[in-house]
């Protein structure tokens, strides 16, 4: 799995001009399911965002996660994280989980998220081709795949 974090001051995100998630504070967090993915990729990626010190101290320095400063979490689907633009001009997307297999990890990263303590967890329309607004913070932008993670 691969999550694009991205810290915001404010995220949305709606689908036919009708807003289905919004959050104050926290991560934006932009969410690739690939074809081997399993559950325990997904609750290791929202273990990782949930204690990630990406939110400043009062000393500037990133000291502070996202549970520490109580910001919501914006899950948006995104299967264009596994994008393959080496050959050709059109992007290949062969790695992508199937939507089925995608929107159970999807669904599952939210949730683990939920468990860990994150106090507000809203979430894209998987599938639906959505209109995301936000407003980045810093700007922080990092980001994780679940193969590297140790």
């Amino acid at each position: 799995m691969r999550v694009l974090l991205q810290r915001v001051r404010f995220g949305s995100v709606s689908v036919d001009s009708q807003t289905v998630g919004t959050i104050d504070h926290g991560l934006v967090l932009f969410v690739g399911v690939g074809q081997g993915d399993t559950p325990a990729d997904a609750d290791r990626l929202a273990e990782k965002v949930a204690h990630l010190r990406v939110f400043s101290d009062e000393q500037g320095r990133f000291n502070r996660s996202l549970l520490d400063v109580r910001g919501g979490a914006l899950v948006v689907s995104q299967f264009t994280l596994y994008a393959d633009a080496r050959k050709g001009r059109r992007p290949s997307f062969t790695q992508a989980a199937a939507p089925d297999h995608a929107r159970t990890l999807i669904d599952r990263f939210a949730a683990a998220l939920q468990r860990l303590g994150v106090e507000r967890v809203e979430t894209g329309l998987f599938g639906a081709k959505m209109q995301v607004h936000l407003i980045n913070d810093g700007p922080v932008t990092i980001w994780l795949d679940s193969a590297e993670l140790s």
